[in-house]
């Protein structure tokens, strides 16, 4: 029966090709900073107080608009659609304790006046809403509430004919441009655990704390979806992430939109931010890698990690953090499986006056 060793070949083939496919994780003994990075996370997270003062704004601001243009151009309607960080919950408070709002204002119409005309009419329509003038920018108007926070308002035309909408550019012809597609992109790459939401805000307060023409928001978040390795600590994740982010550059220093119109938003880097980015991320993986391959102590490790994200990440505790838990571990072990002793001070031990009864911590006899 030639057919059973045959079948047996086919099996132990099919077995390797599938290990082999599998990627093995990389044990690390050194410092346990997984909760200092779950608090980090807390730290970006804007406040619900900040956040419910941000969502009155926008409702304030929409009527606002709404009224001007039925006041004075109702003939243009106007919608609106919140993209950009906000809805990917990817937004984060940065050092300066601002944050930001993309309320996009879509006028579904042919096309009439220039995208820079209606770029100054929702201008108009909020001029004295807050204490300082709004902004005409090149792709939106904002509107900045001092010391808090932002709301940027992009605006386009998006004929019922069209495939995609078009973003008005101050001084320029108007621009396809789909951020919905951007928005339902990252919700289908999102993980269950919300290891890539929380891998991208730290990405982001990492380029918000070094500045110096850092990659935008949407870049990081790109660079992380691309690159993310996943782990159940957190820390481990960013450094790997990081290194990750390395080679892919190395091999293609581009960041294409996953959207309309799928441009490169690292195509106008000059060689110095070029160079100020990639020494960043470099520095970072050196003291990354030894944050987690080589520091036992999480106070000097958190330090390591505070050097590219400023102290709004926490700072550890003087010890082996990783060690002190697998001692406790191995304590409730012995003391599941009565192989404990009780010293006279108190004090569970391997040897001691006292035998532990074996204990089954359900009341069990």
């Amino acid at each position: 029966m030639y057919w059973i060793p045959i079948l047996a070949i086919g099996s132990y083939l099919l077995l390797k090709n599938t290990n082999e496919k599998k990627p093995r994780k990389k044990t690390y003994n050194m410092a346990n900073c997984n909760k200092l990075f779950k608090d980090y996370n807390v730290n970006l997270t804007i406040k619900s107080a900040k956040k419910d003062r941000l969502k009155e704004s926008k409702r304030v601001l929409r009527d606002r608009i709404r009224k001007y243009f039925k006041d004075n151009h109702p003939e243009y309607v106007p919608e609106f659609y919140i993209q950009g960080s906000y809805k990917m919950k990817t937004t984060i408070v940065t050092k300066d304790d601002d944050c930001d709002l993309d309320d996009g204002v879509y006028f579904k119409r042919e096309v009439g006046v220039t995208g820079t005309t209606l770029q100054k009419w929702v201008k108009e329509a909020v001029i004295d809403a807050t204490s300082a003038d709004p902004q005409h920018r090149k792709r939106c108007v904002r509107v900045i509430y001092a010391a808090d926070y932002h709301i940027d308002f992009p605006v386009y035309y998006f004929q019922e004919d069209w495939e995609h909408p078009q973003l008005a550019v101050k001084d320029e012809e108007l621009q396809e441009s789909d951020p919905k597609e951007v928005v339902d992109w990252f919700a289908g790459a999102k993980d269950g655990n919300g290891q890539l939401v929380r891998v991208v805000k730290f990405l982001k307060g990492w380029g918000d704390f070094k500045r110096n023409k850092m990659p935008s928001g949407l870049a990081m978040c790109i660079l992380a979806e691309k690159n993310i390795k996943y782990n159940d600590r957190d820390d481990i994740s960013m450094k790997e992430t990081l290194e990750a982010i390395k080679i892919s550059l190395n091999d293609s220093f581009e960041c294409i939109v996953p959207g309309t119109p799928y441009d490169d938003l690292f195509s106008e880097y000059d060689y110095s931010r070029k160079n100020n980015f990639l020494t960043n991320l470099d520095s970072f993986i050196e003291d990354a890698t030894k944050a987690v391959e080589e520091e036992p102590n999480q106070l000097k490790s958190s330090k390591l990690w505070r050097k590219h994200f400023g102290d709004k990440f926490p700072l550890g505790a003087d010890e082996d953090v990783d060690a002190k838990e697998k001692a406790l571990l191995a304590q409730s072990a012995s003391v599941l499986s009565g192989s404990a002793y009780t010293k006279r001070d108190g004090t569970i031990s391997d040897s001691g006056s006292v035998k532990n009864k074996p204990h089954t911590n359900y009341g069990g006899k």
